[in-house]
C-alpha cells in the first residue's frame, strides 16, 4: 500500500538522530482518495503533484473501469465504496453479484422445498449451480491469460484461497476500520531492526521459493474473469483506499500515527533525548533548585512540576505525577483500546472472599443445537472378488517378476527432470530376494542371526531415492521382517527426530537399511563413524545395493505365504504434541487395503500413474509402491526436490508419459499454477484420475477450482480431480469419484456446500444464510471405500453417533485398517477398538471401528465430507475451531507481502485452563517494521471477527527458520515446543491477552467495614486470640550493664576513655583485607573533642544546629558524629556523590542537606574538592551550599566543655533514607531511644567488650548506621569495618575477614550477599585452599527493611556449606523507618546456659497467594504458593500487633494486616520543614480503634501476620513468630485485589533461563513488568509471552506491558532493595533504553 510505502522513512526507533517532518508531511498534504499499486507500476514520492497524481491515477485504473469512461467511472466507485462503508450487516450484497446470486437462488430453493420438512443441510451437485459464478466462469483466452498474468505473481496460496472468504474478510477489516481502534506499535531497539535486515537472510528455500515480490495487490479478489473483472477492481479500489488510511490510524504513537500530540511530543523528545545514566543506588528526583521540597512517605508527594516540552500533551503516572513522553502516550493508547470491551463485561463483585474462582464460560443461549435425526452407519460398495487377484503382495510381485520381468515398475526422475534410473518389475525381483537373503543369512551369526522373521527393521531412504526404498521395501515382507520406514536424520538435532527414536527403540530395532549415498551423507564422528542420534537405539546400518550383498545360492527361495495376521509392516504417525506412535499394519489388510484401492480407482494393468507424494508412508506409499505392484502398474516418480527447481514438472510428465492417474497434494497443484507460463504442449486429456492427497482440508478446494480454471482448457475435465481423505490409522478413509475410462461421463459431479463457519464451531452443520459472509465451502472427498462401513461419532465422551446435520470423528469398520499403536495397548483400545452407540446406548455393530482422527459427516447420497482434522482442532471457550480455517482467514488478510504464505503455523497452548491460539509466520527479509504491525494487527481484526475469537499470540520469525519437516512443511509440534521454551527468537510480537482470556476471576468488591463488636466476638467464637507478640521485657532483665547509668551516648564514650582507653573499637579493612585504621576508645574521644571545638569556632554553630555529614565508609563518619554530639549539634549524615556520576547522585545529596536544614556540611578534603567541582556545578547550584568544613585539618586544642542535653528526649540525630517508592523520609531519633536501641541490640545479640563483630553494611541510614557508629560505643565490643564498596574489586573481602578474625557474628546486607553467590559462586575450592574457615561463624544476619529473600539466602547457605558455613547460621533482620530494628535474630547455634537460651529458628511457611490477595492468610494447597520466612527475633522492649490498616481494629492471629510496634527506641516522627502534624501522629502515634486504645503505637506501613509456631523460648512458652509479606505503599491494587510486587516477580524470573531479574508496577491500572535479560538481543521477544502466560497462570493477572532491558537497568539502593518507582519514572521518561516494549492489547 502506497500509504505505509510513503511513511516508511518516518519510522523514529532508537538511538536515532532526529527528523525533519513537517516539510515532507507538507508534500503529502494533497487529498490521496484513492491510491493504487499495479504490477510494474508504483507511485513515487516525486509523483505526488495533484496534477501528476490525477494523470497517474487515471492511467492506471482506466482499464478497469466500466465504460462510459473516466468522470463516471469514478463516480461509479465512489458511491460503491460509499455502499460497502455505510452497509454495516451486508457490506458486500450489492456490490458482489456472483456470490449474491447463488445465495439468493439457495434461499428461493430452500423456500420451494417440501413445508415442515426443513433440510438442515442442504448441497448441490454440478458445477453451473455449485459454485458462486465468479468461481467457475466459462475460461476465455482473454480472461485466463489474464488469470496467468496474475497468478503468475504467486502472492495468493491457492490451497487457501475462497473469494467469499476473502470478501469476508475485506468486510470484517471495513467494519474495525470505522471503529478506528488504534492500537499502539511495540518499540523496539535500533540494533534489533537492523538485524533483521536483508542481508541477514539466506533467500528460501522451500513453498515460496517461486514467488516474486512484485505482487499485484488485486489477487486478494481471486479469480477475475471478463464477467466480473470490473466490481473487484472496484472492491480492491475501497480496500487500497481504506489501507492508505489504516496505516495511520493503527500505528503507534512514535511511528507514523497516533495522536497528533503524541506525535509532536514524539518530535520534540527526539531532539531532546535525555542522557542515560544507570541509576545509582538511593536516588530521588530533584528538581527545585531554590524552594527546598520534601517528599514525603505514604504517598503525599510534594508537588513537582515537570518541564513542558513544546505543546506536548501532559500525562500523570498513577499518584499524580505529570509525565511527557512518548511512552505514555503509548499506553494511553493502550488504555483507550481497552476501555471498549471486546466481550460481555465480567459481573463486577465478588462472593466468596476466600475462593478465587476462573469464570466458568457460559453456554451461549443462541448457539445452534443441531436438530437432525441420528445418522445411519454408511456401507461402501461390497469387495468385488476378482479371480486373478494374488493371494499376497508378495505373489504379485513373484507373478509379475517372473512372467513380464522386462515391464517397468518405477521410473526415478533427476533434479533436471531426466529420467535417472528405469526398475522393471524382473529386477525389482531379484534385488528384492537378494535383499531378504542377506537380512536373514548376512547378519550377526548361524547360530545366531541379528534379524529373525517378524523383527522391525528402520528403512532409511532420502525422498529422491524411491527404487532403493521399494527393494528393500518388498526384500523385508520376503524376508517376514517388518520395515518401519523413517525420514533420513540430516543432523543430529532434527526436528522430531529424538521422537522418531522412541519409536524405534520401542520397536526393538536394532538394524537400519538404507542406501550406498544415505550412508555417505550421514553425519559421522571424526573416526568415521555414524554417530548415535538423541533418543535413538544403537544401530547397524546395513547398505542396500546390490554391489554390497551376496548373491543367494540358487537353492534359496522366499517363502511366499497367502496374507495372513502377521504384521506388514509400521508407519510412523506423528501427533499434536509432537510424540510418534507406530500404526501396524497386518499381511490381509495391507493385501485388503490395495484391492479396494484398485477397485475404487478402477486400475487396470499396466496402467502409468504419476507420484508426486512422499512415497514412504500415506497416499504415496498406498499408490506408488503397493497397490501399484499388484496391478503391475508404472509410477514416475516426482521427488521433492526436482518440485522445488520446477514446479510444473509433474504435469510435464503426465502428458509426456500419457499418465492416467497423478498423486499429488493442493500445494503442487498451487505451485504448478505460480509456474504456469501459457506452455503450449500441456495436454492433460490422457488423466482420468488427480487424485488429491489433502483433500481432508477443506481449503484444498480452492487450488482444485483454480488449477480446473486454467487447465479445463489444456484437455483436463472436472470430474477428474478426485480429494481423498486419508488418515495413518485408517489407510484410506474415503475412495474416489474414480472414472472407469475417459469417455465415461456418466459419472457425478462433486458435491459441495457452503456451511456457516459460526455453526461449524459448535459442531453443527448450517447452510449459511445470506447475510453472514464467514463460511466454509466443503466438497466431498468420495464414497466410502468398497467392504468398509463408516459412521461419525461425537469427538469427546462416549462414541455415540451424530445426529445428520452434526459434525463428529469420523468412524471406519474395515478389514484394510491399521490395527494397534505398536506396543501401547491402552491408546490402542481408544482409537482401534471403538464401538459406536446410539442414543439408547446399544452398539451399532458387535465388530470394533476405528477412529480416522479426521472430522467430517456423510452427506446426501453417501458423500463423505471432511472440514478438517482432530489435530488441528482448537477448543477455545467451549467452540471448536480448526487450526486450518485460522490459517485461510491470515492468508485473506492483504496485501500479502510481508510474510511468506506457505510458512504459517497455528496451534493452541494452555493458559489458565483453556486452549489460547497463537500464529507464528515466517517475516519476508524486505519488509519492514510498520508494515509488518499492520499487517499482524488487520489480521488479529480479522480472526476476531470471522470466528468471533480472539488470537492470544501472533509472531513472526525471521525467513526460514521455523522448524522443518523433511517435505519442506512447517513442523507443527516443534514450532509449538520453541514457543513454549522461548527458543523461537521471533522478530515481532502482538499478544492480544485482553482480547481472548475471557475467564479470569471477578473482581473482587471490598467488603463494609466490620464494626468493632463483630470482629472481637469472631475472634473469640473461633477460638482465635489477638494477633500480638513481644520481645522480653527490658526492665526485667538482670545484667551487669554498666553504659545504662548514662542517659547519653556521649556520657558512655567520655566514660569508656576514662577506664578502657586502649581498647580498640573499630577497625576499617581495606580492599586487600590489611587494617587501614583503627581507633580505641580514647582516640575516638579526643578526635571528637577536636571537631567540637572546630564545629564551635570556624562553624560558629549553636547547640541544636544540625550538621551535615558527608562521608565515605570509615572512621571519619564515627568520629564526626561523636563531635556533633559533643558540641550539642544534630549530626545527619548522608552518602558521599559518586565521582563517576556527579550529575545523578550530587542532586541528592543537596536535596537531604537542604530538607534537613543543615547549618554546615562536614567532610574530607577529596569530597570538599569534588563539592566545589566543575561536574557539580553542572549538576547543582554549588552558591547555596551551606558552610563547608573539612575535617582533614583539625584543631589542636580541647573544647572547654562537652556539651551535655538537657533532656533524654532531645533530638541526638535525624536518620534519612530514600525508601524503595523513591520517597525521602527523614525520622527523628532522641537520646532516649537511641541509647534504648543499642541496649536492646546489646541485649538480644549479647555483645561485650571481648567480642568480635564483623560488619559490612553501608553506615548512613537505619540498622547499618547504629552497627556501625553507635553499637560498639554503647556495647564496647570490637567493630570490623568492611565498606560494602571495596568487594567490587574483591568479591571474597567480607568472607576472608570473617575468617581471619575468627568471628563469631556477623552482619551484611542483601547485596553484599548477592555479590558473594554471584561473584564466589565457582571460587569455593580456591578459597577453602587459601584457609577460608566459616565454621566459626554462629550468626549472619541480613539487615534489610523487606520481605525475607529465601532464594538468596538459601543459595548462600548451600554454597558456603562446604567453608564450615552452617545452615542455620544465616538470618534476617526486619526494621523499618518508624522503628530501625523490631526483629534481630541472633546466634543460635550454641545455647549459652549461663547466659540465657538463643531464641528458636525461624520457620519458612508456604502461603497461598491467591489468599494474601485477598488480604487474608492461608496454607492451605493451592495452585500458587508464596515463600515467606519469619522473623522470629523480635527485640526486648518490642511489642508488635497486627491491625487492619483501613479501620485501625486489632486482628485476630494469622490474619494479614499491617504491622503495628510499640518500643522505646521508636522514632519519634518525620522530620519535614513543614511539620505536617495529622501525617506524623497517624505513623507515629496511632492508637487503636478498640481493645486496647491506651497503647500509643508506630505504624511501619508493612503488611504481616503473626503466627504462633510448635517452639517454645527460654520460659518454656510457645513462641510466636512475625511473617513479614511486603510494604504497603509498594502493594498494587489490581482487580480489586492487593499484589505484592515480590510475588510476581519471582514468577517472572522463573520463566526463562535469560530473565536475570525484575521489577513491576502499575501504571493506569496496566501491570508492567520489566525485565533484565541475559543473553542475545534476539531472545528478548522470546520473553514476551513467557512473562504473560506464568503472570496470568499464577497471578490471574494481565500483563499491560513488557520491557526487556539490559542488565543493571532496574535501580537497586543501598540496601539491595527495588527502587521501583524511580525505574517507573525513567520508563515513563523514556530513559530506559529498552531492548524491546511490548504493548498487550
Amino acid at each position: 500500500m502506497l500509504g505505509t510505502r510513503l511513511w516508511t522513512p518516518l519510522v523514529k526507533t532508537k538511538r536515532e538522530g532526529p527528523r525533519n517532518r513537517h516539510a515532507f508531511c507538507q508534500g503529502l498534504a494533497c487529498n490521496l482518495d484513492t491510491v493504487v499499486l499495479l504490477k510494474g507500476t508504483e507511485l513515487e514520492v516525486s509523483d505526488i503533484t495533484q496534477k501528476g497524481y490525477e494523470k497517474k491515477r487515471s492511467k492506471l485504473i482506466g482499464a478497469y473501469l466500466p465504460q462510459p469512461p473516466t468522470a463516471n467511472g469514478a463516480a461509479v466507485v465512489r458511491c460503491r465504496l460509499q455502499h460497502s462503508d455505510g452497509a454495516a450487516r451486508r457490506p458486500f450484497r450489492s456490490a458482489h453479484v456472483g456470490v449474491c446470486d447463488i445465495r439468493e437462488a439457495a434461499a428461493r430453493e430452500r423456500a420451494a422445498s417440501t413445508a415442515g420438512n426443513r433440510p438442515l443441510f442442504y448441497f448441490r451437485f454440478g458445477v453451473d449451480q455449485a459454485l458462486p459464478q465468479e468461481r467457475r466462469a466459462p475460461v476465455t483466452p482473454s480472461s485466463s491469460s489474464r488469470y496467468h498474468r496474475r497468478r503468475s505473481s504467486g502472492s495468493r496460496d491457492e490451497r487457501y484461497r475462497s473469494d467469499v472468504h476473502t470478501e469476508a474478510v475485506q468486510a470484517a477489516l471495513a467494519k474495525h476500520r470505522e471503529r478506528k481502534v488504534a492500537v499502539p506499535m511495540p518499540s523496539k531497539r535500533r540494533s534489533l531492526v537492523v538485524q533483521t535486515s536483508m542481508d541477514a537472510y539466506t533467500p528460501p528455500d522451500t513453498s515460496s521459493g517461486s514467488e516474486d515480490d512484485g505482487s499485484v495487490q488485486g489477487d486478494s479478489q481471486g479469480t477475475p474473469t471478463s464477467s466480473q473483472g470490473s466490481i473487484n477492481m472496484e472492491h480492491w479500489i475501497s480496500q487500497a483506499m481504506h489501507g492508505s488510511t489504516t496505516s495511520t490510524t493503527s500505528s503507534s504513537s512514535t511511528q507514523s500515527g497516533g495522536s497528533g500530540a503524541a506525535h509532536r511530543l514524539a518530535d520534540v523528545l527526539a531532539q531532546t533525548h535525555i542522557e542515560n545514566h544507570s541509576a545509582p543506588p538511593d536516588v530521588t528526583t530533584y528538581t527545585s533548585e531554590h524552594a527546598v521540597q520534601v517528599e514525603r512517605p505514604q504517598g503525599s508527594t510534594a508537588s513537582r512540576t515537570a518541564p513542558k516540552y513544546g505543546n506536548a500533551e501532559l500525562m500523570e503516572t498513577g499518584d499524580g505525577v505529570p509525565v511527557s513522553s512518548r511512552v505514555s502516550a503509548k499506553i494511553q493508547q493502550l488504555v483507550n483500546t481497552l476501555k471498549r470491551p471486546k466481550r460481555p463485561p465480567l459481573r463486577e463483585f465478588f462472593v466468596d472472599d476466600f475462593e478465587e474462582l476462573l469464570e466458568v464460560q457460559q453456554p451461549d443461549p443462541n448457539q445452534p443445537k443441531p436438530e437432525g435425526a441420528q445418522m445411519l452407519a454408511m456401507r461402501g460398495e461390497q469387495l468385488g472378488v476378482v479371480t486373478n487377484w494374488p493371494p499376497s503382495l508378495e505373489a504379485a510381485l513373484q507373478r509379475w517378476g517372473t512372467i513380464s520381468p522386462k515391464a517397468p515398475c518405477l521410473t526415478t526422475m533427476d533434479t533436471n527432470g531426466k529420467p535417472l534410473y528405469i526398475l522393471t518389475y524382473g529386477k525389482l525381483w531379484t534385488r528384492s530376494m537378494k535383499v531378504a537373503y542377506n537380512i536373514l543369512h548376512k547378519l550377526g551369526t548361524k547360530q545366531e542371526p541379528m534379524v529373525r522373521p517378524g523383527d522391525r527393521v528402520a528403512l532409511v531412504f532420502p525422498n529422491n531415492d524411491p527404487a532403493a526404498f521399494m527393494v528393500a521395501f518388498y526384500g523385508c515382507l520376503l524376508a517376514e521382517v517388518v520395515p518401519v520406514p523413517i525420514e533420513v536424520p540430516l543432523t543430529r538435532k532434527d526436528a522430531g527426530s529424538q521422537q522418531i527414536g522412541f519409536l524405534l527403540g520401542s520397536c526393538g530395532v536394532t538394524v537400519a537399511l538404507t542406501s550406498d549415498a544415505c550412508h555417505k551423507g550421514l553425519p559421522k564422528s571424526p573416526t568415521g563413524e555414524i554417530p548415535q542420534f538423541k533418543g535413538w537405539p544403537k544401530l547397524l546400518w546395513f547398505i542396500t545395493e546390490s554391489k554390497h550383498l551376496s548373491k543367494p545360492p540358487r537353492d534359496w527361495f522366499p517363502h511366499i505365504k497367502d496374507a495372513n495376521n502377521d504384521t506388514a509392516y509400521i508407519e510412523y504417525k506423528t501427533c499434536k504434541d509432537g510424540s510418534v506412535l507406530g500404526v501396524t499394519v497386518t499381511r490381509i489388510a495391507l493385501l485388503t487395503h490395495c484391492q479396494a484401492l484398485t477397485q475404487a480407482c478402477g486400475y487396470t494393468e499396466a496402467e502409468t500413474i504419476v507420484n508426486v507424494l512422499d512415497f514412504k508412508k500415506d497416499v504415496g506409499l498406498w499408490h506408488g509402491i503397493l497397490t501399484s505392484v499388484m496391478n503391475m502398474m508404472h509410477v514416475i516418480s516426482i521427488p521433492y526436490s526436482l518440485m522445488k527447481v520446477n514446479p510444473l514438472s509433474w504435469i510435464q510428465k503426465v502428458c509426456q508419459y500419457k499418465a492416467k492417474v497423478a498423486c499429488v497434494k493442493s500445494r503442487d497443484m498451487h505451485w504448478a499454477l505460480v509456474a504456469h507460463r501459457d506452455q503450449r504442449d500441456v495436454n492433460l486429456s490422457s488423466l482420468r484420475m488427480l487424485i488429491v492427497a489433502d483433500g481432508a482440508n477443506p481449503w484444498s478446494i480452492s487450488s482444485c477450482d483454480a488449477f480446473l480454471n486454467v487447465f479445463q482448457s489444456k484437455g483436463l475435465r472436472q470430474e477428474v480431480i478426485c480429494p481423498c481423505a486419508s488418515s495413518p490409522e485408517k489407510v484410506t478413509v474415503m475412495g474416489t469419484r474414480a472414472c472407469l475410462s475417459p469417455t465415461d461421463d456418466s459419472n457425478q459431479p462433486p458435491g459441495r456446500g457452503v456451511l456457516s463457519m459460526h455453526g461449524l464451531t459448535y459442531g453443527v452443520i448450517r447452510v449459511d444464510s445470506e447475510e453472514k459472509l464467514s463460511v466454509l465451502t466443503v466438497q466431498d472427498v468420495g464414497l466410502v471405500m468398497p467392504g468398509a462401513i463408516m459412521c461419525s461419532v461425537k469427538p469427546d465422551g462416549v462414541p455415540q453417533l451424530c445426529r445428520t446435520d452434526e459434525i463428529g470423528e469420523l468412524c471406519v469398520c474395515a478389514v484394510a485398517t491399521g490395527t494397534s499403536y505398536y506396543g501401547l495397548s491402552g491408546m490402542t483400545k481408544n482409537t482401534f477398538e471403538v464401538f459406536p452407540m446410539t442414543s439408547s446406548g446399544a452398539p451399532i455393530s458387535e465388530f470394533p471401528f476405528i477412529r480416522t482422527g479426521l472430522l467430517g459427516f456423510v452427506g446426501p447420497g453417501g458423500l463423505v465430507f471432511a472440514v478438517g482434522k482432530m489435530d488441528g482442532l482448537m477448543v477455545v471457550s467451549g467452540r471448536r475451531h480448526n487450526a486450518d480455517d485460522i490459517v485461510a482467514t491470515a492468508l485473506a488478510v492483504e496485501p500479502m507481502k510481508f510474510v511468506y504464505r506457505g510458512r504459517i503455523a497455528v496451534f493452541s497452548v494452555t493458559v489458565l485452563h483453556d486452549d489460547r491460539i497463537v500464529i507464528v509466520a515466517e517475516q519476508r527479509p524486505d519488509s519492514t517494521e510498520e508494515d509488518s504491525f499492520q499487517w499482524m494487527s488487520r489480521v488479529l481484526q480479522a480472526i476476531d471477527s470471522i470466528h468471533q475469537v480472539g488470537v492470544y499470540c501472533l509472531a513472526l520469525v525471521p525467513a526460514n527458520t521455523l522448524p522443518k519437516t523433511p517435505l519442506g512443511g512447517i513442523h507443527l509440534s516443534e514450532t509449538k515446543q520453541l514457543f513454549l521454551e522461548g527458543a523461537l527468537h521471533p522478530c515481532n510480537v502482538l499478544m492480544c491477552p485482553h482480547t481472548c482470556v475471557t475467564n479470569l476471576p471477578k473482581p473482587r468488591q471490598k467488603q463494609p467495614e466490620i464494626g468493632p463488636a463483630s470482629v472481637m466476638v469472631g475472634n473469640l467464637v473461633s477460638g482465635k486470640r489477638v494477633a500480638q507478640a513481644s520481645g522480653r521485657d527490658l526492665g526485667q532483665i538482670e545484667d551487669n550493664d554498666q553504659a545504662r547509668k548514662f542517659l547519653f551516648l556521649s556520657e558512655v564514650l567520655q566514660w569508656r576513655a576514662q577506664t578502657t582507653p586502649d581498647h580498640v573499637l573499630y577497625t576499617l579493612l581495606n580492599c586487600r583485607g590489611t587494617i587501614a585504621n583503627s581507633l580505641t576508645c580514647v582516640q575516638l574521644h579526643k578526635r571528637a573533642e577536636k571537631i567540637a571545638v572546630m564545629l564551635a569556632e570556624r562553624g560558629h554553630l549553636q547547640e541544636g544546629d544540625h550538621v551535615a555529614l558527608v562521608y565515605p565508609p570509615g572512621i571519619d563518619l564515627i568520629a564526626a558524629f561523636y563531635g556533633c554530639l559533643y558540641a550539642g549539634c544534630v549530626p545527619v549524615t548522608v552518602r558521599p556523590p559518586h565521582p563517576h556520576n556527579i550529575a545523578t547522585t550530587l542532586p541528592t545529596v543537596k536535596m537531604i542537606v537542604e530538607v534537613s536544614r543543615s547549618a554546615c556540611l562536614m567532610t574530607t578534603q577529596l569530597i570538599c574538592k569534588l563539592l566545589r567541582s566543575r561536574e557539580a556545578a553542572a549538576a547543582v547550584d554549588v552558591r547555596t551550599w551551606p558552610l563547608i568544613l573539612d575535617t582533614d585539618d583539625l584543631p589542636k586544642k580541647r573544647p572547654a566543655q562537652i556539651c551535655k542535653p538537657s533532656n533524654p528526649d532531645t533530638l541526638a540525630y535525624l536518620d534519612f533514607s530514600v525508601s524503595t517508592t523513591g520517597m525521602l523520609a527523614g525520622v527523628k531519633m532522641s537520646h532516649a531511644a537511641t541509647s534504648a536501641f543499642c541496649r536492646s541490640i546489646k541485649l538480644q545479640c549479647e555483645l561485650y567488650p571481648s567480642r568480635e563483630v564483623a560488619i559490612c553494611l553501608d553506615p548512613y541510614c537505619g540498622l547499618g548506621f547504629v552497627l556501625w557508629c553507635l553499637c560498639s560505643v554503647y556495647s564496647g565490643h570490637q567493630s570490623i569495618l568492611i565498606p560494602p564498596s571495596e568487594l567490587e574489586t574483591n568479591p571474597a573481602l567480607w568472607l576472608l575477614a570473617v575468617s581471619q578474625y575468627k568471628v563469631r557474628d556477623t552482619f551484611c546486607s542483601y547485596s553484599v550477599m548477592e555479590l558473594c553467590t554471584k561473584g564466589l559462586g565457582s571460587q569455593t575450592e580456591s578459597l577453602k585452599a587459601r584457609g577460608l574457615d566459616l565454621s566459626r561463624v554462629r550468626t549472619c544476619v541480613v539487615v534489610a527493611e523487606e520481605r525475607p529473600r529465601i532464594a538468596l539466602t538459601q543459595s548462600f547457605s548451600k554454597l558456603f556449606k562446604d567453608l564450615g558455613l552452617h545452615p542455620r547460621a544465616v538470618s534476617t533482620s526486619f526494621g523499618c523507618r518508624v522503628n530501625l530494628a523490631i526483629c534481630l535474630q541472633p546466634h543460635r547455634l550454641w545455647t549459652l546456659a549461663e547466659q540465657g537460651t538463643s531464641g528458636p529458628d525461624p520457620t519458612t511457611v508456604y502461603v497461598d497467594m491467591r489468599a494474601l490477595r485477598h488480604d487474608r492468610y492461608s496454607t492451605l494447597a493451592g495452585f500458587s504458593f508464596s515463600l515467606v520466612a519469619s522473623h522470629t527475633g523480635i527485640l526486648p522492649g518490642v511489642r508488635i500487633i497486627i491491625a487492619n490498616p483501613e479501620t485501625k481494629g486489632p486482628l485476630g492471629d494469622s490474619h494479614l494486616g499491617e504491622i503495628w510496634v510499640h518500643s522505646a527506641h521508636n522514632a519519634s516522627g518525620y522530620f519535614t520543614i513543614y511539620g505536617d502534624e495529622s501525617l506524623q501522629s497517624d505513623h507515629f502515634s496511632s492508637r487503636l480503634s478498640f481493645g486496647d486504645t491506651q497503647t500509643i503505637w508506630a505504624r511501619t506501613g508493612y503488611l504481616g501476620f503473626l503466627r504462633r509456631t510448635e517452639l517454645t523460648d527460654a520460659n518454656g512458652e510457645r513462641h510466636d513468630a512475625l511473617y513479614v509479606v511486603g510494604a504497603l505503599d509498594e502493594a498494587m491494587e489490581l482487580r480489586g485485589m492487593r499484589y505484592h510486587p515480590i510475588d510476581i516477580e519471582t514468577s517472572v524470573i522463573r520463566a526463562h533461563k535469560s530473565v536475570t531479574e525484575c521489577a513491576v508496577f502499575t501504571w493506569t491500572n496496566l501491570l508492567v513488568v520489566v525485565v533484565e535479560l541475559d543473553g542475545s538481543e534476539q531472545e528478548a521477544l522470546d520473553l514476551v509471552p513467557l512473562v504473560t502466560n506464568v503472570v496470568l497462570e499464577e497471578h490471574y493477572l494481565i500483563v499491560g506491558v513488557v520491557v526487556v532491558v539490559d542488565i543493571g537497568v532496574i535501580p537497586i539502593n543501598s540496601r539491595g532493595e527495588k527502587q521501583r518507582m524511580h525505574l517507573r519514572d525513567g520508563f515513563l521518561a523514556d530513559q530506559l533504553d529498552p531492548i524491546y516494549v511490548a504493548y498487550n492489547m
